[in-house]
């Protein structure tokens, strides 16, 4: 996974240290791999992939250098796997959160329903910039 996983970010101009981590407490077996990056504008941009019967080794560290790479590609600030997670805390938090995403995705777009229509928040996606008006939730406010 390592080998590979480097081989593929050295071809696109990228230098990795990887440090293997050998977990014999793990629930379950298996490998995974998981690397992020730094960007100079000070945002952490992630990929992973777990092992799977008949995944190689190979196919798993080709499949997380290639994300990493094309996230880092789209100038996003978040990675494919946070993007639609962060809209529920930025629907709920005072003013406007705003972040680039890699693409847009189903998942994205559902959650971004979701917190219009049941926060109230107001969203915008324009090209792979989210906006997003947050309710300024205080659970003081709510309790009666």
């Amino acid at each position: 996974m390592v080998e590979t996983c480097n081989e593929v970010l050295k071809s696109s101009g990228y230098q990795a240290q990887i440090e293997i981590i050998h977990d014999t407490m793990a629930l379950q077996r298996g490998a995974a791999l998981a690397i992020y990056a730094k960007t100079s504008s000070g945002c952490i941009i992630g990929a992973d992939r777990g092992g799977a019967p008949r995944r190689t080794s190979e196919e798993i560290g080709r499949y997380v250098a290639r994300s990493l790479i094309e996230d880092l590609a789209t100038g996003a600030t978040v990675d494919r796997y946070l993007a639609d997670q962060l809209i529920f805390y930025a629907a709920l938090a005072d003013g406007i959160s705003q972040y680039r995403i890699p693409r847009l995705t189903e998942h994205v777009e559902t959650n971004l329903w979701l917190a219009e229509s049941v926060l109230g928040a107001k969203t915008e996606v324009n090209k792979n910039l989210v906006k997003i008006q947050g309710i300024g939730y205080h659970p003081s406010r709510f309790i009666s």
